[in-house]
This record gives structure tokens, C-alpha cells and sequence, in this order.
């Protein structure tokens, strides 16, 4: 299993039906993200056979290049390029040069020691020196290329951030400072991103631009989402697919947020350059860019619910894959989260059943920082249940477990966080009050006590965030 401090979560003391019920759902858990694992995708999807490469069902005869580049960034592209590479070794007389952008908290992985795969470790959520160091080599690469030459860029979620190329006349800290703005006040990864693809000369299909001006030759993008609806242009900002955003769209996240008066001098002018200034705009669905430009999506959240969904299945579940769309605030969805529960138990109850019956919910909420606590996005939501519900009584057996499945979310260590009727219990007899820490976001702290935080480390995938709740009537 991935989850390091599972002795933990099956303490001894549990009574016997939540024990079994924190076993599948930690089960459930360790299955989806091994059925969205990077190097499982990409196996899934492309091969090598007589010098070709298969991609879905496109071909591409490797001996018509003259050199392979491999470029990328994102939380999922270490293990992307790994895998990429032994499938590439299969190949002949073709010589390849690379460089990814990864996050730093990889540094210590010995996977990268056998690669030829030049690794770049950068920063994430926030931009660093060292993603734009690692993104002007792509560049280079890019600028150095032939039309004979073959492209592959690697994207997952975590790649707007890995990935800084600031237009001229903004400065690093400068995105650095938009970013820290709108990640504080709870903007959506969609409303992010939008800002970030027009600042930017990589994102908004500005990669696909600058190598066709350059050479023209092929890019083909592998590409995970982590973004709900799977959207080509949000995941990380797009850089090989037309941009569907403007920079009125921009503005107006701008307007919504009262940016305008806070954000560094350089961004606010550019942006107000490119509402009148068409020439500035991202390139659109139109530009002759993306007329030797292959994007696929090898991935997302939905592999991941079909794999639980099989599990639960056989564990004589009946299962719901009730929401692919869970977006908002946190804090809002999990006061909203009784209701759902509630509406699938009187359901049962009406129909006098005995049942074990699993939701299933996909997507990625927002926390609008309030307080100097430590947590995250699902911590957060559950925590808001739980402050919710601390009232009532609960007459029927549950556990709710919801995780981003990257590993790490917000700035705590964990993925998210289990809790069920015993922590429930614990939370009353300890007289542990939810509202206190739902007041400074300190959600990690909350189920620290209750030792019911969930710990995997950094996983290596990147898709949306899982939502698993089991009911046993």
C-alpha cells in the first residue's frame, strides 16, 4: 500500500465494522493511484515496434527524424520521461536530447540515476530561478531544432508553475507575486491559469508558436490532467493546444478578485496592452502554430474511479460515481456533503435495505486562506463536515476519505484525511471543537490529533482529487 502511516489510521481500538471499513477504503485508495501511475498510462498508450512509435491509433516512423527532443514539466513527467526512455530504447540510430522540469521535493528519488533524462528541479505552487532556468533550455532546444526534427513534451498538473517564462518586461518575481495573490484568495485553478497563460511565453500555446516560427517540426504532447472537465488549455496552461481564453477574460478575474490596485505594475500594464492590442492575444483553434501539433491525453481522475469503482464493486458495494465536476469552495462543499449522505441513506431506509453503498466524487475545491494554520484543500472540506454534523446524531456506519492524489496538498505532508463515526466519537469525548481550527486553516492540526491524516509522500501521479464515501446500513 502507498499510505506510510496506515498501522496508525487501523489502530486496535477501532470497533470491528469501522476497522473494516478504513481497510477497503485505504485499499480503495492504494488502488487508484496505482492505476493512474504515470508509467502505467504511458505503457497503455504508446509503444515502439520496427522504428515506429504508436500513439493511440497514430503512427509515426521514427527513422524519418533526424533527432528526438524531449521537454516538459509537471508533477507526473519524472516518471513520464523515465518510462518514455525505456520505451525509446527500443529504437535505432537516433540520438535524443531532454530536459524536464520537475518539482524539487523529488530531489532525493534514485529512480533518476540510470537516465539519460536531464532533470531539472523547480518550484511548485510558486515559480523559481530554477523552473525558468530549466524552461529557457527547452527553449534553446526548441530555437536549435530542424524541421527533422521530433518534439515530445511531457505535461501534467504543476506544469504552470514549473514552467515560468515571463513575457518581456515582467520579471520572475513579478509572477511570483500574482500567483501567491490568487492562490490566497481561493481563485480557481481555471481563473489561474487564464491569468498565467497571458502572462507567459510558454503557456497559451505559445510553445507551439515559437517552434513553428523556429523550425516547424513535429510536437507531439503527452498529456495527463489534473484539471476537472480535462480541458487541454487549462492543464498546465496549455502550451501545445489553442488557447479559448482572452485577456478580457484576464481582466475580469482580475475585477472579480479587486486585483487591479495590488498587482505588480508590469503585469496590469501588460494586460491592459492586450485588451486593446490583438496581436498580443495566445494563439487561437485557427493559427497555421498547430498544424504539426499532436496533443493526446493519456490520463486523468476518471482511470482512477473506474479502478475503485471495480474494487468497491467486488467488495459488495453499491456504487455511485456520483459527482465528476466537485469545484468551489471547500469549506462550502463539505457543509453541503450531509445532505448527499443523508438523501442516500433515507433512499435505503425508505426501501427498507440493509446495503453497503459507496459514493464516489472527482474534481479539485479551493481554500480562501483566512488564518496561518497548516492543511489543504480536502482536510479543509472535511473538517467543514464535521463542523457541520458535530450537532447530530449519526445512526448509521460511514467513512468519508478525501485525498489529492498527488500525496501532498496545501502545506501540510499529507494527502488528505479519513473520518468516520469513531473519529466522530473522539472528536466529542476529547472535546476537540472543529470550528476553532476551520478558523485558521489548520485542518492538518485537527486530524493530527485525531491521527486520522493520510501520508503517502509524493506518489508521482498528478490528476484530480478523490472523494470516497462508504455507508453500511
Amino acid at each position: 500500500m502507498y499510505i506510510k502511516n496506515t498501522s496508525e489510521i487501523l489502530t486496535k481500538e477501532l470497533p470491528n465494522v469501522q476497522l473494516t471499513l478504513r481497510q477497503i477504503g485505504l485499499q480503495a485508495i492504494s488502488k487508484a493511484i496505482s492505476s493512474v501511475k504515470s508509467k502505467r498510462l504511458m505503457e497503455k498508450c504508446i509503444r515502439v515496434l520496427n522504428n515506429k512509435l504508436f500513439i493511440e491509433n497514430d503512427e509515426y516512423d521514427l527513422q524519418k527524424f533526424e533527432k528526438i527532443y524531449i521537454i516538459g514539466g509537471g508533477k507526473a513527467t519524472a516518471e513520464m520521461a523515465l518510462t518514455l526512455e525505456r520505451i525509446l530504447s527500443n529504437t535505432k540510430d537516433i540520438s535524443y536530447k531532454s530536459i524536464i522540469n520537475v518539482p524539487k521535493n523529488l530531489e532525493k528519488q534514485d529512480f533518476f540515476k540510470k537516465s539519460k533524462i536531464s532533470i531539472n528541479f523547480a518550484s511548485h505552487p510558486i515559480p523559481n530561478e530554477s523552473g525558468l532556468k530549466g524552461t529557457l533550455s527547452m527553449m534553446d532546444l526548441i530555437e536549435n531544432s530542424t524541421e527533422n526534427d521530433l518534439i515530445v513534451c511531457l505535461i501534467s498538473g504543476g506544469g504552470s508553475a514549473l514552467l515560468p517564462l515571463p513575457k518581456k518586461g515582467i520579471k520572475l518575481k513579478d509572477l511570483q507575486e500574482i500567483n501567491s495573490l490568487l492562490l490566497s484568495l481561493g481563485a480557481s485553478i481555471h481563473e489561474i491559469n487564464t491569468i498565467r497563460k497571458h502572462l507567459s511565453d510558454f503557456k497559451g500555446g505559445n510553445l507551439a508558436k515559437k517552434l513553428y516560427i523556429s523550425s516547424g517540426a513535429t510536437l507531439i504532447s503527452l498529456i495527463i490532467s489534473d484539471v476537472v472537465g480535462d480541458d487541454l488549455d487549462s492543464i498546465a496552461s496549455g502550451p501545445t493546444v489553442p488557447d479559448k481564453t482572452t485577456f478580457k477574460d484576464a481582466f475580469k478575474i482580475m475585477k472579480k478578485y479587486d486585483l487591479l490596485g495590488k498587482i505588480p505594475i508590469s503585469v496590469k500594464k501588460h494586460l491592459e496592452k492586450g485588451l486593446s492590442d490583438k496581436s498580443l492575444e495566445n494563439p487561437k483553434p485557427n493559427d497555421l502554430c498547430f498544424t504539426n501539433a499532436h496533443n493526446y491525453l493519456i490520463g486523468s481522475v476518471t482511470s482512477a474511479a473506474r479502478e475503485v469503482k471495480s474494487y468497491l464493486t467486488n467488495e459488495g458495494f453499491e456504487v455511485d460515481y456520483f459527482s465528476n465536476n466537485i469545484i468551489g469552495e471547500a469549506r462550502k462543499f463539505g457543509k453541503s456533503l450531509y445532505g448527499i449522505i443523508s438523501h442516500q441513506v433515507q433512499e435505503s431506509l425508505n426501501q427498507n435495505k440493509v446495503v453497503r453503498k459507496a459514493l464516489i466524487g472527482t474534481g479539485e475545491l479551493t481554500v480562501t486562506i483566512r488564518g496561518k494554520g497548516i492543511g489543504g484543500r480536502n482536510q479543509e472540506m472535511l473538517l467543514s463536515f464535521l463542523n457541520n454534523v458535530k450537532n447530530n446524531k449519526l445512526n448509521y456506519h460511514f467513512l468519508i476519505i478525501s485525498v489529492n492524489l498527488d500525496g501532498i496538498e496545501g502545506n501540510s505532508e499529507a494527502m488528505g484525511a479519513l473520518i468516520d463515526n469513531y473519529t466522530f466519537e473522539q472528536m466529542t469525548s476529547k472535546n476537540i471543537d472543529p470550528e476553532k481550527f476551520l478558523a485558521n486553516n489548520d485542518s492538518n492540526s485537527f486530524f493530527k490529533k485525531l491521527r486520522t491524516e493520510i501520508i503517502s509522500g509524493p506518489t508521482g501521479c498528478n490528476v484530480n482529487d478523490l472523494l470516497l464515501i462508504l455507508i453500511s446500513i
